[in-house]
């Protein structure tokens, strides 16, 4: 039957027609003589919609072919197809069709009529359409395996013209019983047609990936696809595409068993490589389909292809992990994709760690690749997997450990960063109490680094520290007295409110020694921080501001200061009594630490904040206002007086206002610190009072009531 289908094709070019007029035409013919075709009528079950025959014999457009065969085995890198050259027609005349055109219609009618004969062959028609092709093409001294390319490129062709139902079947049937047995070929021959989008090509991946039989072979071959491409080629592209196609269909994703964390991987490392490069072709916004319309760019459907991919697999709760964090569009951003990849595996380690021991041993390798954004990748997830327990626990603790202390002798900050996020994840598990000696060097050490990351990472490994039993607080104490104050005041906000929340976190872990007179270097590093901190609850960082306002809260509770109302209140209030009264506490409790509040507190009248001008000139006249003159000598007034007078041309209104108020606190101290002493006999009548500071409403809080809590505190003008 095969070589008689061929003999009789041969006579026409045979590929401008449909599957049904084809199958209704070979049945009427049979036992006819061959012969040139009738030029009269024919039945009107031959009969073409006359505006389509161009257009079909435009989709057998001519291809350059070798001498001897019927068609050329494309290059996978060759390119697609132009559209403009797809819409030219054919030369007029029966005879005149090209010969390697007509050689792929041929073989695709073949196929699709073969199919169509054993539809309801099931899987066995599906062998057979092979054997049925593969014997036909014998006839003529070809083998099918030569003729793949050619077949897919027919049938590629066909596609839009078929009518859905029974010849659309037969069509993907056709390819399936490719694929079957020559997977390879057929991946290779429809790559290159699948950039630009096609629609024809879309639905053919589509098919396969509805094949059981077929889906998990193609998969490997697109998955070797994407992995050969260095860089974001065109067959990475047009590979990523096909995934997004073919894992979008219900049900395909369980053929990846096996590779799945290969593929997963390989599709976040060539985001990782769609983000950094420059000349990532975007796909044209075109081609909305009526069901599902494609993304955008290749990015966002390598970021569809990985959402179908874990929403496949029951990740449901990972992809709406990614999307409340933002994990999407840092993944596709060239200065945030690790920062993504990070999101990514704690998102997995919470919601999908039946695939973390997988991920875990496909890592390791490629931590040490020569491609750089692979190898930045891997790093990434191998430090985001060290927060699951069961995966740190494949690798003994110490190898781990040596690995991410390397990470810290790296030229490349980014590489460091990931280190130090390790040693926090490390930090979390109970059994690595002995290498602390090891982890706090390390950290202390990058708390000094340029790198906003760096800091921030060491500071956040640091606090995690502390979050574990048996948390070293006192050597913690003394190493970061040292560095831990400059940080309360650096030009980052990120950085200051992480600062003062470790602070926070390391007092009220000492909180119980604290509250018995213990913790010395504990105690001396509070003091040393406490007027950054009062001065903070003003930080126009409202993540700074809060941050302070909670360690302030740690630091009453475990010193006893009593202060937590007048706290909160000057955090969110303008209220000169509450910060009148703190003041008033803080200097009874602690009048030999005076000069050194003084002495902070000047630095900040430098500040180019306006609201932290304004609040250190208010503190300095509320803590001059309530020491003693002995405490504090005449050079430092005089340093406070010649500053708050400079302060007083300030363009800001209110800050000028606050100094003049503060100077006069200053003058006054000072003239009672120059008054001779009286006698003993006289002491027994008390000083006159100094008269307190009386401050206008500040334009940068909210105004309080006045004299809440019962003090004969100032009153407001």
């Amino acid at each position: 039957m095969a070589g008689g289908v061929w003999g009789r094709a041969r006579e026409a070019p045979v590929g401008v027609l449909t599957l049904t007029a084809l199958t209704e035409g070979i049945r009427a013919r049979q036992g006819q003589p061959q012969g040139p075709p009738s030029t009269g009528p024919q039945p009107r079950s031959w009969e073409l919609k006359p505006e389509a025959e161009p257009q079909t014999q435009a989709l057998t457009a001519p291809s350059e072919a070798e001498p001897g065969r019927g068609a050329t085995i494309p290059e996978a890198g060759s390119e697609p197809c132009s559209p403009n050259s797809a819409l030219e027609l054919a030369p007029e005349g029966p005879h005149q069709v090209p010969q390697n055109s007509w050689e792929e219609g041929v073989l695709a009618d073949l196929a699709l009529y073969t199919a169509a004969c054993l539809e309801e062959a099931g899987f066995a028609g599906t062998q057979a359409t092979a054997l049925t092709l593969s014997s036909a093409l014998e006839a003529r001294g070809e083998r099918l395996e030569d003729q793949v390319h050619a077949l897919v490129r027919g049938l590629l062709a066909q596609v839009p013209s078929l009518a859905e139902g029974r010849p659309r079947r037969a069509a993907l049937r056709v390819l399936s019983a490719l694929a079957l047995e020559h997977a390879r070929d057929v991946v290779c021959a429809l790559l290159p047609r699948s950039l630009p989008p096609n629609r024809a090509a879309a639905e053919l991946w589509r098919s396969l990936s509805r094949n059981q039989r077929v889906n998990g072979q193609v998969l490997v071959q697109l998955l070797w696809a994407l992995k050969g491409a260095l860089g974001p080629e065109p067959q990475a592209l047009a590979a990523t595409r096909a995934l997004g196609e073919m894992l979008a269909v219900s049900g395909c994703v369980g053929a990846t068993r096996g590779f799945y964390p290969h593929l997963l991987l390989a599709l976040v490392t060539q985001l990782h490589k769609l983000a950094r490069s420059p000349h990532s072709p975007d796909m044209p916004k075109i081609w909305v389909l009526s069901h599902r319309g494609p993304p955008h760019s290749h990015a966002s459907c390598a970021v569809e292809a990985l959402k179908a991919l874990l929403t496949g697999d029951g990740g449901r709760m990972v992809v709406t992990c990614m999307e409340q964090a933002g994990g999407w569009r840092r993944l596709v951003g060239a200065h945030t994709h690790l920062e993504g990849v990070l999101l990514l595996a704690s998102a997995m380690v919470a919601h999908a760690d039946h695939h973390l021991r997988g991920l875990f041993a496909d890592l390791l390798p490629r931590l040490r690749s020569a491609d750089d954004l692979q190898r930045l990748t891997a790093m990434a997830f191998f430090t985001g997997l060290l927060q699951s327990r069961p995966t740190a626990r494949l690798l003994r603790e110490e190898v781990i450990l040596e690995r991410l202390l390397t990470w810290q002798g790296d030229p490349e900050p980014t590489v460091r960063w990931l280190g130090l996020l390790g040693l926090g994840h490390l930090a979390l598990n109970r059994r690595k109490v002995r290498h602390v000696s090891t982890l706090l060097p390390a950290l202390l050490g990058a708390l000094g680094e340029g790198d906003s990351r760096l800091v921030g990472a060491a500071l956040g490994a640091l606090r995690r520290l502390l979050l574990r039993p048996r948390a070293p607080v006192r050597l913690l104490s003394v190493e970061l007295g040292p560095c831990l104050p400059p940080l309360l005041d650096d030009t980052r906000d990120s950085i200051r409110a992480s600062a003062v929340g470790l602070l926070g976190s390391l007092v009220r872990r000492g909180r119980g020694g604290l509250r018995l007179g213990l913790r010395g270097p504990l105690r001396k590093l509070v003091l040393q921080c406490l007027v950054p901190l009062l001065l903070r609850l003003h930080d126009p960082s409202r993540d700074a501001a809060e941050s302070s306002e909670w360690t302030l809260a740690r630091c009453n509770q475990a010193f006893c200061w009593g202060l937590l109302e007048e706290m909160v209140t000057v955090a969110h209030y303008d209220s000169p009594e509450a910060l009148s009264h703190l003041c008033r506490r803080l200097v009874q409790r602690y009048p030999g630490h005076v000069p050194n509040f003084l002495s902070q507190t000047q630095g900040y009248l430098r500040s180019p904040q306006d609201p932290l001008r304004r609040a250190a000139a208010v503190l300095i006249g509320f803590l001059v206002h309530h020491a003693s003159p002995g405490y504090v000598n005449q050079d430092l007034l005089s340093s406070l007086f010649q500053d708050l007078g400079q302060l007083q041309s300030d363009p800001e209104p209110a800050v000028a206002a606050a100094a003049h108020v503060s100077a006069q606190q200053v003058a006054m101290l000072a003239r009672t610190r120059d008054r001779p002493r009286r006698p003993r006999l006289l002491r027994l009548a008390p000083r006159p009072a100094r008269p307190p500071p009386v401050f206008g409403d500040s334009p940068f809080q909210r105004p309080s009531l006045a004299g809440r809590w019962g003090c004969s505190g100032p009153h407001r003008v």
